[in-house]
C-alpha cells in the first residue's frame, strides 16, 4: 500500500515523478501528491482522488520546476482521504518535506508534545509528526537530525526527505516497509518498488532495517543510523521493460492471467533436472526435516488459500499434520510451535507485515522457517532460514493471479521433495507427480483457449446480487479464492463454504436466482458435490459447475458448466483457478469496475 518516488539529477522531476507514481497506482491509494525544490523554496501540489487529478493541478508536472523532488500515493489509515492529508507533508516553517509508508504507533504522544512547545499540525496524519520533529530537532545537520528523529519514532516505515536548506540531497529511510534506492548516471531514485524505476535504470539498491541513503546527483552513500558506512551490492533487475507494461491487454489483471503457463514453466521446469525435484535453495537437510512432527503455514489473503490447499496436499503426500494459519490471528493466539515445528511462510511481496511479524513470533519459539516469496530481497525472504522464489515476474494488478499460482506450484514441488525424503511417496509415485507437473503449463494453456465459453457465462451472470462457492477438500480450499477473486475486483457478495456444511445453516440463504458455483473437481467426493448441487438447485439456485472433461454426467444437474482437462487430484487446483479468475474477470469488466485497482485494496499490505 502506498507508494513513494524520489528523484535527483540535472532534468525537471515532476513529469517522472508524475510517471513513476502512475507505474505504482496498483498498490492502491486515495491521493496523490509531489514536492518539488526549487533551491529557494519546497513547493507541494497534492490532491484528494487519482493520479489523473494531480496531473491536471500540475499541467503534467510542467507547471513545477525543481530537479529535486519526492512524490506519494496514499492509502488512507491516519486522518480522511483529502487533500491537506495527502503526502507530502510539510513541517511548520515549509523547510522541510516528508513522504511516509508505514505507521507511527506513538503518533499521538509525540504530536501532543510538539503542540505543548508552539508547533502547529496541519493534518490529521501520523506522517507530519516526521516532519515536525526533523524541524523541531535540526540542527544544521540533515543526516544527524534524521538519526535522532528516528529514534523517537515507534512503528514502522520508509521514508523520504527533502529539506529546503539542503537543495542537492535526498534522505531515504528503510524500517519495515521496503524501499528501493535507484542508480543512474548523473541522477538517482527511490522508490517503493521497481516498476515506477524501471524505464530509467535497472541498477539498484534494496535497503534493509535501519538504513539510511542519502542522495546526491553523482552518487548514494548508505549508513546505519551510528553513521557507520554499509558496504551495498548493486542489485540488475533482469526484467523485460513489457513484463511490467500491458503490452496490449486492456488489463493488467487479463495479461497475467494469460501469463500463467510461463510464469508456472519459470518456476518449476529449474527445479526438475533428469526426473529429479531439485530444491537447491533449501539449506534443510533431510535429517532435520524428518525430525518435525507438525507443519504450520502461515499467509494472508490469497496466499493464505494457498496454503489452505497445500493443508491438503501436504497431509495426503507427507502424512505430517499441518495447520493453515490466518497470520494476523497466529501473531495473538500463543500458537504450539517448537523447535520440531517446520513453518512455512507464503507472501507474494515478501512484505505482508502480519506475515512478516507471524513469522518472527514462530522464529522465536526455535521453528525453522522456509518461505515462498516472489520478491528477490524482500524482508521475509531475508529473514527466512530458507526461501524458495516463485518466477511470476511483476505482478501488478492487485487482484493475485500467476502468483497464487507459482506458489502453488512451490507446494507441490515441495510435496513431492519432501514426500521423497520421508519414503511416504513412492517411486512410481514420484515419477507421475513430476510428469503432471511439467504437464501443467499446457494444460493451463488448454484451460485458457476455453476463456470465450467463460466470458459468455458472465455475460449470463453478472448482475447476480451474491453468490455462493461450495466445493469438498481441496475443491473447498479452491473455492476460498475463487470466491475472494470475484468479491475484490468485482464488488458483488461472495461467499465461499465446505459444501457439506450447507445443511448447518448457509441452506437457509438460498433462494430462486441466487448463484452457487460448484466445484466438483476432486474425483473421491464427486457423487457427494452432486447431491449438494441438486439440494441447492431444488431451493431454487441457479449452479455453474467447473468439473473435469470425463464427468460430463454433471450437465444433467448443473443449469452451466465449465469443464477442465484431467489431471491428479494435487494439481487440479492449477487449473480450476483459471475459469474462476476469468469469470470474476469477465464480470467485474461487464460491470464497469476498475479491474486493476479495486476500491480500498492494496498490493502489498504493509501495515496490521
Amino acid at each position: 500500500m502506498c507508494g513513494i518516488v524520489g528523484y535527483i539529477g540535472y532534468e525537471q522531476a515532476a513529469p517522472f515523478l508524475l510517471s513513476g507514481l502512475e507505474k505504482l497506482e496498483y498498490r492502491g491509494y486515495d491521493s496523490a501528491g509531489i514536492c518539488l525544490n526549487d533551491g529557494k523554496e519546497l513547493i507541494v501540489k497534492k490532491t484528494k482522488g487519482k493520479l489523473l487529478e494531480l496531473k491536471k493541478l500540475t499541467n503534467n508536472g510542467a507547471d513545477i520546476n525543481g530537479t529535486v523532488g519526492i512524490g506519494h500515493t496514499r492509502w488512507a489509515t491516519h486522518g480522511e482521504p483529502s487533500d491537506v492529508n495527502a503526502h507530502p507533508h510539510l513541517s511548520d516553517s515549509c523547510r522541510f518535506a516528508v513522504v511516509h509508508n508505514g505507521i507511527i504507533e506513538n503518533y499521538l504522544q509525540l504530536k501532543d508534545y510538539l503542540i505543548s512547545k508552539g508547533m502547529t499540525f496541519r493534518s490529521k496524519t501520523d506522517t507530519e509528526v516526521i516532519a515536525q520533529l526533523i524541524e523541531f530537532y535540526y540542527d544544521g545537520d540533515l543526516v544527524d537530525t534524521v538519526i535522532k528523529v528516528l529514534g523517537k519514532l515507534d512503528g514502522s516505515y520508509a521514508l523520504g526527505v527533502i529539506s529546503r536548506d539542503c537543495p542537492d540531497e535526498i534522505i531515504a529511510v528503510r524500517k519495515e516497509s521496503p524501499l528501493i534506492i535507484g542508480l543512474g548516471e548523473n541522477e538517482n531514485y527511490i522508490a517503493s518498488d521497481v516498476p515506477a524505476i524501471l524505464a530509467k535504470t535497472r541498477n539498484i539498491y534494496r535497503l534493509e532495517n535501519n538504513e539510511i541513503a542519502i542522495l546526491r546527483r553523482d552518487g548514494v552513500k548508505i549508513i546505519n543510523t551510528d553513521r557507520e558506512d554499509v558496504v551495498k551490492k548493486i542489485e540488475t533487475i533482469n526484467w523485460d521493460i513489457d513484463a511490467a507494461e500491458k503490452g496490449g491487454y486492456e488489463h493488467f489483471m487479463f495479461k497475467e492471467i494469460m501469463e500463467q503457463p510461463k510464469a508456472i514453466h519459470d518456476t518449476v521446469a529449474p527445479r526438475i533436472k533428469n526426473g529429479r525435484v531439485v530444491l537447491d535453495e533449501i539449506n534443510l537437510t533431510p535429517e532435520q526435516f524428518k525430525g518435525f512432527n507438525k507443519i504450520n503455514i502461515l499467509a494472508c489473503g490469497s496466499a493464505y488459500h494457498v496454503g489452505v490447499v497445500a493443508k491438503y496436499v501436504f497431509e495426503k503426500y507427507l502424512r505430517i499434520p499441518v495447520e493453515a494459519d490466518l497470520a494476523s490471528e497466529f501473531r495473538y493466539r500463543d500458537p504450539i510451535v517448537n523447535e520440531k515445528t517446520l513453518t512455512i511462510v507464503i507472501s507474494q511481496s515478501g512484505e505482508t507485515a502480519d506475515t512478516k511479524e507471524a513469522m518472527k513470533e514462530a522464529k522465536r519459539r526455535g521453528s525453522h522457517v522456509i518461505s515462498i516469496v516472489n520478491v528477490v530481497g524482500s524482508a521475509i525472504a531475508c529473514e527466512s532460514d530458507d526461501v524458495i522464489y516463485t518466477w511470476a515476474g511483476p505482478e501488478i494488478a492487485v487482484a493475485t493471479t500467476k502468483a497464487y499460482s507459482t506458489q502453488l506450484a512451490v507446494v507441490y514441488l515441495m510435496a513431492i521433495y519432501f514426500g521423497d525424503i520421508l519414503g511416504t511417496v513412492k517411486k512410481d509415485q514420484y515419477d507421475e507427480l513430476v510428469s503432471e507437473l511439467l504437464s501443467l503449463p499446457e494444460k493451463i494453456k488448454t484451460v485458457l483457449a476455453n476463456e470465450e465459453k467463460v466470458q459468455y457465462l458472465a455475460s449470463k451472470l453478472f448482475n447476480c446480487m451474491d453468490v455462493f462457492f461450495i466445493g469438498r477438500n481441496i475443491d473447498y480450499a479452491l473455492s476460498l479464492e475463487g470466491s475472494l477473486k470475484l468479491k475484490e475486483i468485482s464488488y458483488i457478495h461472495s461467499e465461499a463454504y465446505a459444501a457439506g456444511e450447507l445443511k448447518h445453516g448457509t441452506i437457509s440463504l438460498i433462494e430462486d436466482g441466487t448463484l452457487v458455483i460448484a466445484l466438483a473437481t476432486h474425483e473421491p467426493l464427486i457423487a457427494k458435490t452432486i447431491s449438494n448441487m441438486e439440494e441447492v438447485r431444488t431451493r431454487g439456485a441457479n449452479v455453474l459447475c467447473l468439473a473435469c472433461e470425463d464427468h460430463k454426467e454433471i450437465e444433467s444437474v448443473a443449469q452451466n458448466t465449465i469443464f477442465i482437462p484431467k489431471c491428479c487430484d494435487m494439481m487440479l487446483p492449477s487449473l480450476a483457478v483459471v475459469p474462476l479468475q476469468l469469470f470474476a474477470y469477465y464480470v467485474a469488466s461487464l460491470k464497469g469496475c476498475d479491474i486493476d485497482k479495486p476500491r480500498n485494496l492494496a498490493k502489498s499490505v504493509t501495515v496490521e
